[in-house]
């Protein structure tokens, strides 16, 4: 009932899915005899079978957010599992049904990446990077579900509690992640060293940055605070006119990130003008109108009942 709003966010539920698992009636059909199976042998399977039913949903034509395209491969999933079980690791220790669910998760959003992101390669990039644009991707919105988040840094890696204070990249909301923007996590580069605050920490006088991400929140900041001419010779200072991952970074935030933000805004001016030039870019916000616009009509969910 899309109109009846839920207890926490305030927002409506558009969909509802039900995962049903049902015991078997006949003799024949019962596994508790069955031979354990080896959780290497079903990973496979179980990836595969997720992303064919990611592709058969993004080829429908059907109007489906990126999150109900996960939650859709779950069924298929879970049969490949119940067919072969009880799984089981090289230990023999028995790999739970969660297991199955998220590598799921993650092998779909990798058919999102491939479908959204215009072919690019964020594998390359670190992980923390990574999780902050599929957080924006599969989402589509600064504030989402804290479990969900959660299992989608675990599947790259990433134990988002521990990167929650050192880096800023999210706080809470009621429960839920919000992810923050450069606005919150770079030091006002106008001011003296001593009187910047210690509660953001991107440092933009930094000369080299282990988090791409950082990086291009840092060029933002200097774009914004000092000027295109500055921010150009802040660029080349560091490098990243030949830095593909700063590259890779700032062209996925600008297909990631809603149009109508102060945060796509900053990227797009990064990218833009003479700043574009000096980076040697071979992509402009505007390669990116058509998909975006094709995003928001994808999240609405239309009447396909």
């Amino acid at each position: 009932m899309p109109h009846r709003t839920d207890t926490q966010g305030g927002g409506s539920a558009d969909s509802t899915l039900l995962l049903t698992g049902r015991k078997p009636h006949s003799k024949d059909e019962h596994r508790d005899n069955q031979s354990p199976t080896l959780w290497s042998d079903v990973r496979a399977d179980t990836r595969a079978v997720a992303k064919d039913a990611a592709r058969d949903l993004l080829d429908s034509g059907l109007s489906l957010t990126k999150t109900d395209v996960i939650i859709s491969a779950f069924g298929p999933t879970l049969k490949v599992y119940a067919d072969a079980y009880p799984v089981v690791d090289d230990q023999d220790q028995e790999i739970p049904p969660r297991r199955a669910l998220e590598e799921a998760r993650e092998a779909v959003t990798r058919v999102l990446v491939d479908e959204y992101l215009d072919g690019e390669r964020l594998g390359d990039l670190d992980d923390i990077t990574e999780w902050y644009i599929l957080s924006w991707l599969v989402h589509e919105s600064d504030t989402f579900d804290y479990d969900d988040g959660h299992q989608l840094g675990l599947g790259l890696g990433v134990d988002i509690d521990d990167i929650k204070r050192s880096t800023k990249l999210w706080g809470k909301k009621r429960g839920d992640i919000q992810l923050k923007t450069h606005e919150d996590r770079v030091q006002d580069i106008t001011l003296p060293p001593e009187e910047r605050s210690n509660r953001t920490p991107v440092d933009p006088e930094a000369l080299s940055y282990t988090i791409a991400l950082d990086a291009v929140h840092a060029a933002m900041h200097v774009y914004h605070k000092q000027g295109e001419d500055v921010a150009i010779d802040w660029l080349k200072e560091r490098n990243f006119d030949t830095d593909a991952g700063f590259k890779a970074t700032l062209k996925a935030l600008l297909q990631v990130l809603p149009k109508n933000s102060s945060e796509w805004e900053a990227a797009r001016d990064l990218a833009l003008g003479k700043a574009h030039d000096a980076l040697g870019l071979e992509f402009t916000p505007t390669d990116f109108t058509n998909a975006s616009d094709d995003t928001l009509e994808q999240s609405e969910l239309g009447d396909h009942a």
